[in-house]
């Protein structure tokens, strides 16, 4: 029988960062990138620590695989309308921290970057997305190419290897159907579940390690208070939109109000057309 386990976004920066529990980690990585991914290390940087101020809602982990690249894994909740530079940012960041004072450029470790978002960002139909590098001619629109020397000297076979990879999963836009392996990770992310007969790299053991059940007392109640926390935010911003929605209604009636009033308009028609009350239709009279 499937059970409800941790959200992946709580674990991943109490639980994951164990090298006990590497697997889970690795195992989505290796899905999402077509690779078997094994994690060295987690690394420390400034938007790779632990903050109790949950304000934020967003949760780093910075590590290197065996190939000497940076994963970034970000995961965000809530709305974000220029989350696309954060996560330029995020790279750069990365890239910056990570090259030592007097090391040449070409020890600059690629970087790949996977966000997921639980919000509708940006607009298309996929669930799944993935930028890189590449460069082409504008006028023979040939694909720009390492020369072999290149090649040797960087061990890479792609100009585009050398640069930041980005993937995108934009997790509620997934439709709860799992046609393959990857799809049962982008389950799991969506609906903390893993359900039987799921044979995803690291979901065997993400359903042992996010176990609710298996958690101390302590980390039980810090985590029910990160989903209340959750909750309070949905609740913050659909106050707000709601009131803002409210604001935008109100300031078109009273435009058209003052139209209506400057056209001769009595006030009973106006209050019909607008829903304003007969003493705000009077209050504006006042001022056209």
């Amino acid at each position: 029988m499937s059970k409800k386990l941790i959200r992946f976004d709580w674990a991943i920066k109490r639980l994951l960062r164990n090298k006990a529990n590497f697997a889970v980690l690795e195992g989505f990585l290796s899905e999402l990138l077509f690779d078997n991914i094994k994690i060295n290390q987690i690394l420390e940087s400034e938007s790779n620590q632990e903050f109790e101020d949950e304000k934020f809602n967003r949760v780093d982990i910075l590590t290197q695989n065996s190939h000497n690249e940076l994963i970034i894994v970000e995961i965000q909740s809530t709305y974000e309308i220029d989350y696309f530079h954060r996560m330029a940012f995020g790279v750069a960041k990365s890239i910056s921290e990570n090259l030592k004072l007097g090391q040449k450029y070409s020890e600059i470790k690629k970087v790949i970057s996977v966000n997921i978002v639980y919000f509708d960002l940006g607009q298309g139909q996929d669930y799944i997305y993935k930028g890189k590098t590449d460069f082409r001619g504008m006028h023979q629109h040939d694909l720009l190419a390492l020369s072999s020397k290149q090649k040797k000297t960087f061990v890479k076979n792609e100009v585009s290897d050398i640069f930041p990879e980005y993937y995108l999963l934009k997790v509620n836009q997934f439709d709860d159907i799992a046609k393959d392996t990857l799809d049962e990770w982008i389950y799991f992310l969506k609906n903390s579940e893993v359900k039987d007969g799921f044979k995803a790299k690291g979901l065997k053991e993400a359903s042992d390690v996010l176990d609710l059940m298996r958690l101390p007392k302590d980390d039980q109640y810090g985590y029910n208070r990160y989903l209340d926390s959750l909750h309070l935010k949905a609740s913050e911003l659909f106050s707000l939109q709601t009131e803002a929605e409210f604001r935008a209604k109100d300031e078109r009636s009273i435009e058209i109000a003052q139209k209506a009033i400057m056209n001769g308009a009595d006030n009973s028609f106006i209050a019909l057309i607008t829903d304003l009350t007969i003493e705000k239709i009077e209050e504006l009279r006042k001022g056209v």
